[in-house]
């Protein structure tokens, strides 16, 4: 019979293959949604992605890209993979510290003693081996994990640092006596240094690696030696979230500036010093380590520069930001922007100890730290980051309530009975804390993963045993997302909570405080605001991996419970061990359908669609994100449209974003801007405030930007003491100048619009300020002489428009800007731009991608279900124009092209859906309409049932999005004269609306 040890290693590594092999059929083959393009693109070439970086998943994800070979489609799911095999092998590390936990308590040797020389018996063996192959798998399939293992993100490769962390301390207290056992430590402080270049996340579990070391080092604990621990292990945390990683470059920043201002030295020269002083102290702690003998001092020293060796991987990051690469977010080339970047001072911060409540109003705002930029032989002051002074009585202690933005207040009150005016209580801050944060972002989260997850719709609960489908909207009762594990692996865990507990309280306590601190501690730390743009559950899988832990032996207490019918070890273990695989496979079973991804290419076909949509040499404009992210991946990897100038709205709002928009990037020329640095540095014209001029009637846009960049009086207002003046735009009404005849021969303007076509653009801007973004579209405007073509992506915020739709022409997915008016344009109406038909009927249906749209047995969540939105909109407003003139054959064509690639059956009836009504009867489709109507009236009905008695606050947008797809088919079939159908639809509109 095999040795227990080849028998541990043996069936860990086929746990991990099994995990491997789930994650590798399920991989998405391409860019998901969210920052995995970005991350992807940032892997392939080396770039600086958003603050504060990865590092350490860059270059190694670079590494996999290699296995490419120059296939560039290859690319993204070799980084996926990365996350792929992350993900396993924390379940093999996983595997292995629920044995050697598990092997402590069937050994009756509890506590910290090095069992290496035990050898288990046959059916002890079995037990343990159960135990870890039951926990580890449970981990592997549960939904959180699962879903960050298939995709190129962070948080599988954190996940794996936090893995690997637990396992070496626990090899490490197996092996405590040995001479050399404390290489262990130095090998964990390596990892963490690396972690620091992944994700923050695996910093949390050092409490718990404390009290390993601690138990391991004293015969007789003590409550005060425990607090103790947790306080220096407290501290170890906070001096590397706060001492090492921004602490030294701030240090060094600090430094070169007095270097270079004060003592008149060249750029580098304070950091060459404090460097040198640097490394003089770690050999001074080195030389006092072995001057006084001391074990303890030496060992921290070597985990010390480990860790650094570690965080090193960081100094990619200014290193190839000094090379302005096409990625290059905040541009952090020197040690004082490369603190900023850190620091992720563009995010701004939340209150978490002590601060304002949401009705505090500042009574004074203070220079806080400055912000330094190279300018001539020295650094100068950019601007001062300002810092809000509030009144004592406006703080207070642990402050949840502390956001004003309106969006947030409203959704405050869906959790808290609060008014606003009036200070919250105490009460009701706690109240805010329990009832939001834990319990809806934090609690609902873990029993996703191990009781069962209504869906996919954002806010869904927790489903619980029992719970039936009767009277589920079919968006909610059919979704792939809907699992139920029947709170098995919450039952097996809960047994294995109180199994360790009763055997063995230190490692219960030691399991117990890895979940308290990558769970409830992160809540109290992140603060959350009441409403995110998605699902935040991927930030406590170490919580979910810590209670893995817990089912694993669990395995050990369902045998414990069995000995009274089963006296033989190997029958029980047996047992016991099949009973407890019962978990992780209705787990699997659950979960396959909707975490299986392997034929998902919506977001990368969206954005190459998108980019396609532009004319050649083409200026784009977008939102952040989805909208922006899968584009960059399709230009920087599979060299898609790299003449497109895909340009962040919200980034525009920074200097350093500009300054990257006016150098070429691949086949794109600079944007045409006019301003200088000076006009749009941090600090200067971040937004320009409407100051009316009645002498002002409208504003020429070229003069308007000429007098920006001169900073001239004629736009300066004050505020305040009136010390500070800021430039400001003296009417609403903007207008452009046309010149004709030279916008005629080049041809841009359609041969049908040519009538259209206006000696003077006029808009009106209905803003109370212009952000910098804005005056950088005006500019553009001004400067570009309609040379390039001009783009709004169409999921743009209408107000970022600026009131530009009446010169906008629809074309695919996006919405060009020409000096023709459309003369159809009714702001009352939402349909925005004239429609191009030969170039949309192009784009539409020979050009645009989509691969996967029309197979069922795809699952689309619900991020992956807007964009499929969009494109029904773009196939019935080219279906609509085309009837307007006329052309029934292509409108038909259209059509039948939009629901053949987007059926029903696969991407469901969306609010858009509506709008093909009277176009479907128009082209002979009555049965079609009919059908069309019947089922979204239905389903509608359905869900304003449930939504109406169920969590109505939280679930207000599905609530809103089916009234308003009641009013387009009230609306559509009164257009047709259906009137049975529009007085059913419009008698629920009005019947829920009152509600």
């Amino acid at each position: 019979m095999r040795s227990y040890k080849s028998l541990n290693n043996l069936v860990g590594w086929l746990v991990f293959a099994i995990a491997t092999i789930t994650y590798l059929l399920t991989l998405e083959p391409t860019a998901s949604f969210w920052d995995c393009g970005e991350f992807i693109a940032c892997s392939y070439k080396l770039l600086v992605p958003h603050p504060p970086g990865a590092p350490t998943f860059l270059l190694l994800g670079r590494l996999f890209s290699l296995l490419s070979f120059g296939d560039v489609t290859k690319v993204s799911v070799l980084v996926n993979t990365l996350s792929a095999l992350s993900s396993s092998f924390t379940v093999l590390f996983l595997f292995w510290s629920i044995t050697m936990m598990a092997k402590k308590l069937v050994l009756h040797r509890p506590g910290m003693h090095d069992d290496r020389t035990s050898e288990p018996t046959s059916g002890q063996s079995l037990l343990i081996l159960g135990a870890g192959a039951v926990g580890a798998l449970a981990y592997a399939f549960s939904d959180s994990f699962w879903f960050n293992a298939v995709e190129a993100e962070v948080y599988a490769m954190s996940s794996l640092c936090t893995a690997v962390v637990v396992w070496l301390m626990l090899k490490w207290e197996n092996r405590a006596d040995e001479a050399d056992s404390d290489k262990w430590l130095v090998l964990l402080a390596y990892v963490i240094g690396l972690s620091i270049g992944v994700h923050l996340l695996n910093l949390l579990a050092i409490p718990a690696l404390g009290f390993i070391y601690y138990y391991r080092r004293t015969q007789n604990p003590t409550l005060t030696g425990g607090i103790i621990t947790l306080a220096v292990s407290s501290l170890i945390v906070g001096l590397i979230l706060a001492g090492i990683i921004p602490g030294l470059p701030t240090l060094a920043g600090n430094f070169e500036v007095f270097f270079v201002n004060n003592l008149g030295l060249p750029f580098s020269s304070g950091l060459v010093v404090f460097l040198v002083l640097f490394l003089a102290l770690i050999w001074f702690g080195f030389r006092q380590s072995f001057q006084r003998r001391s074990r303890l001092l030496n060992t921290s020293m070597l985990a010390f520069v480990f860790i650094l060796i570690g965080y090193s991987s960081y100094l990619i990051v200014p290193i190839r930001s000094s090379y302005h690469p096409t990625i290059n977010e905040n541009d952090p080339e020197d040690v004082l922007s490369f603190v900023s970047y850190l620091k992720r001072e563009q995010y701004g911060d939340r209150p978490l100890l002590y601060g304002p409540q949401f009705n505090a109003q500042p009574i004074a705002q203070n220079d806080g730290a400055p912000r330094y930029v190279r300018r001539g032989d020295k650094y100068v002051v950019a601007e001062y980051r300002p810092v809000l002074e509030y009144r004592p009585e406006d703080k207070m202690l642990l402050p949840r309530l502390y956001s004003n933005d309106p969006s947030h207040m409203y959704n405050y009150k869906k959790w808290v009975d609060i008014q606003e005016g009036v200070k919250p209580t105490m009460g009701q801050n706690l109240s805010f804390l329990f009832r939001y944060q834990m319990g809806h972002m934090f609690w609902r989260y873990f029993m996703w993963n191990y009781v069962g997850r209504e869906g996919d719709v954002q806010q869904s609960g927790i489903l619980w045993p029992g719970a039936t489908s009767a009277g589920l909207p079919e968006r909610v009762a059919d979704s792939p997302a809907r699992n139920s594990f029947f709170a098995l692996p919450l039952i097996l865990g809960i047994i294995g909570l109180f199994y360790q507990v009763r055997r063995d309280g230190r490692n219960a306590f030691i399991v117990g405080l890895l979940f308290l601190f990558t769970g409830l501690a992160i809540v109290l730390y992140l603060n959350q605001p009441p409403i995110e743009p998605r699902e935040r559950d991927y930030t406590f899988a170490g919580a979910t991996f810590a209670f893995a832990i817990w089912i694993g032996l669990g395995v050990l207490g369902v045998a414990d419970l069995l000995k009274s019918a089963l006296k033989a070890d190997t029958a029980r273990a047996a047992v016991a061990t099949l009973l407890g695989l019962f978990v992780p496979g209705i787990m699997v079973a659950q979960g396959w359908d909707d975490h299986d991804r392997s034929d998902r290419y919506n977001s990368v076909d969206s954005a190459k669609n998108l980019l396609n949509s532009c004319a050649p040499n083409a200026i784009l404009f977008t939102n952040g994100d989805n909208d922006t992210f899968p584009l960059w991946y399709a230009q920087e990897v599979e060299g898609v449209r790299t003449d497109v100038r895909v340009a962040v709205l919200s980034y525009l709002n920074t200097d350093w974003y500009i300054d990257q928009m006016k150098r070429r990037s691949y086949k794109s020329e600079p944007l045409p801007i006019s301003m200088e640095n000076s006009n749009y540095a941090q600090g200067t014209n971040d937004y320009l405030p409407y100051a009316e001029n009645p002498a002002v009637t409208e504003v020429n846009v070229k003069e308007f930007m000429q007098l920006v960049e001169q900073n001239s009086p004629l736009l300066q207002v004050s505020y305040g003491d009136g010390t500070k003046s800021l430039l400001s735009f003296p009417t609403r009404k903007f207008y452009l100048p046309i010149d004709t005849t030279a916008v005629e021969s080049m041809g841009i303007i359609p041969a049908e619009r040519r009538s259209q076509l206006v000696p003077r653009m006029e808009w009106e801007v209905g803003k109370s300020a212009i952000e910098k973004k804005s005056l950088v579209i005006l500019d553009i405007l001004a400067t570009n002489n309609w040379k390039r073509p001009v783009y709004f992506s169409s999921t743009v915020d209408s107000r970022d428009f600026m009131g530009l739709e009446p010169y906008f022409q629809l074309e695919g997915m996006a919405y060009r800007i020409l000096p023709a008016k459309d003369p159809a344009y009714d702001p009352k109406n939402s349909e925005e731009g004239f429609v191009a038909q030969n170039i949309m009927f192009d784009k539409l249906m020979n050009t645009f991608a989509y691969r996967g749209l029309d197979n069922a047995s795809i699952f689309y969540d619900e991020n992956n279900l807007r964009f499929p939105a969009n494109y029904r909109d773009k196939f019935s407003r080219l279906a609509t124009s085309l009837l307007a003139s006329g052309d029934k054959a292509r409108a038909k064509q259209v059509i039948d092209k939009c629901f053949a690639v987007m059926p029903d059956k696969a991407v469901p009836y969306d609010y858009y859906v509506p709008q093909f009504i009277p176009a479907l009867v128009a082209v002979g489709e009555q049965q079609r309409a009919n059908e069309i109507m019947d089922t979204m009236t239905g389903r509608a009905e359905r869900a304003l049932a449930y939504y109406s008695t169920h969590n109505t606050a939280l679930f207000d947008q599905e609530f809103q999005t089916n009234l308003l797809s009641l009013n387009s088919i009230g609306r559509a079939a009164e257009q047709i004269g259906d009137q049975q159908r529009a007085t059913k639809a419009l008698t629920l509109l009005q019947q829920y609306y009152q509600r």
